[in-house]
């Protein structure tokens, strides 16, 4: 029983994957698993691969681009679910098992809710199947342990999820957006974590997502293998390529209130108006080696500006700095996940070790930042910079070296992967990616330019002058 076979089969699948607007799935996984086709579907196979020869076997890698409501994820899930019990057998993977051993297929997801979504699909088909559910010989909060000693698992983006184990299958999930605060790569990290665990066993891998920007694993695999002959399949289509049900209004629509998104969104092409903001190796050649902390010294005049957050997954955070010899000093970065008020507290602490009884700030939360600072004796001033025209100051100084960076890795790494963004009118935006924060770089490029703008005694003096 091939994959097909089994996706079609009531007492597998039900009869969720019946009916014609599946077909371009059908093409897609005949390709992956080395099927044979008859015309119409070699033709549609074609077409979604770059007019690339049809494998004759299965493949080591597949990646599919594709637009958004293709069901990606509940495709995925499908697959993982035979790869783990029909396809394991069929293929011989349950039988490179040793004693005791036991295999995993893997679904990776961008974060928990997505996880969440793909667990869910996995959960269905199982309780939905009779032949299946007797297949469980327990079930956790994220995976599923099957009588054959295989388990299927489902975790959120981490190569250290699947680092060392006996991997029979990795499905990565929307792989374009991928984030790690501290990985510069970690679509490429997970990647190589899984690569040999899967040589071990002949295993697959598998890629699904939509398009995002020109960088990154999904494009690397696109531009070097789409349209060409080998183990490593690539397809790439549009939502109503995988989708022929979907509502083209709904695409028209799209298209017309922003082109660049919709085409990556919708018509599963990778974005042209989004750069890199900053080359990571010039940021991270900026970072002192030690400490990660400059106590206060006499005679050295400080400023600060903070990025307040009222929970949740943003962090509160707060840089100091000073000037020397024309380079912004970044002495402290702070950044923490709390009670907002607790935060406010003791950063004010810190700000007055540094001798400093005003800090700036953004817009963020209306005038609650500045009435808890002013119950701690701390006056806050409002940014008169856009975040993005921070970045953009802030740039100057990154590329002319006149920036002294604390080896914090997670604030190098929001710096490095920073993109600016070009509208229809020619405007930039510079913001993190999705998923993605910049909380930490965020202060320090307000702290470099706060460093930068003269004082009140020598704006008045320059009045003077003028007058």
């Amino acid at each position: 029983m091939n994959v097909l076979d089994f996706m079609a089969t009531p007492d597998f699948m039900g009869t969720t994957f019946h009916g014609e607007s599946w077909e371009p799935w059908r093409a897609v996984l005949s390709g992956a698993f080395g099927l044979p086709m008859e015309d119409d579907r070699l033709e549609l196979f074609k077409r979604l691969s770059g007019g690339r020869e049809a494998p004759s076997s299965r493949v080591r890698e597949l990646w599919v681009v594709a637009g958004r409501r293709s069901a990606k994820t509940q495709t995925a899930a499908a697959v993982a679910v035979y790869l783990a019990t029909i396809g394991a057998e069929l293929e011989g993977l349950a039988a490179k098992l040793s004693p005791g051993e036991r295999g995993v297929v893997a679904i990776l997801a961008v974060d928990r809710q997505q996880a969440k979504v793909a667990l869910g699909y996995i959960r269905g088909m199982v309780e939905d199947s009779p032949v299946l559910k007797r297949l469980v010989e327990r079930e956790t909060t994220d995976s599923f342990d099957l009588t054959n000693r295989v388990s299927i698992e489902v975790h959120t983006n981490s190569f250290r999820a699947i680092r060392g184990r006996t991997l029979l299958a990795v499905l990565m999930d929307e792989a374009a957006f991928f984030r790690s605060d501290t990985h510069a790569s970690p679509d490429v990290e997970t990647y190589r974590a899984a690569v040999p665990g899967l040589a071990t066993t002949g295993g697959m891998l598998i890629g699904i997502s939509s398009p995002y920007s020109r960088k990154g694993l999904l494009y690397s695999k696109y531009a070097k293998h789409y349209g060409e002959n080998g183990e490593i399949l690539v397809v790439k289509g549009g939502t109503a390529d995988f989708n022929p049900t979907i509502n083209p209004q709904v695409i028209e629509d799209a298209l017309t209130d922003d082109p660049e998104g919709a085409r990556a969104e919708w018509l599963g092409e990778f974005r042209s108006d989004i750069a890199a903001f900053v080359d990571r190796q010039t940021v991270e050649a900026l970072a002192r080696s030690a400490p990660l902390e400059l106590l206060p010294i006499r005679g050295h005049r400080y400023f600060a500006f903070v990025d307040p957050a009222g929970g949740g997954r943003d962090e509160f955070c707060l840089a100091i700095g000073h000037m020397e010899h024309d380079v912004t000093v970044v002495d402290c970065l702070r950044a923490q996940r709390g009670k907002p008020a607790d935060i406010t507290a003791e950063y004010a602490q810190l700000l007055r070790t540094y001798g400093l009884k005003e800090v700036t700030g953004d817009r963020y939360g209306g005038t609650w930042p500045a009435d808890e600072f002013k119950k701690h004796g701390i006056r806050f001033s409002y940014a008169t910079k856009t975040r993005t025209e921070l970045y953009q100051h802030c740039l100057g100084q990154i590329n002319s070296g006149r920036l002294e960076l604390p080896p914090d890795p997670v604030m190098l790494n929001q710096f490095a992967t920073l993109e600016r963004r070009t509208s229809r009118s020619g405007r930039d935006t510079i913001d993190h990616p999705v998923n993605a924060h910049d909380d930490r770089a965020n202060v320090v490029a307000g702290l470099a330019f706060a460093t930068r703008q003269p004082t009140q005694r020598a704006r008045m003096a320059r009045i003077r002058g003028l007058a």
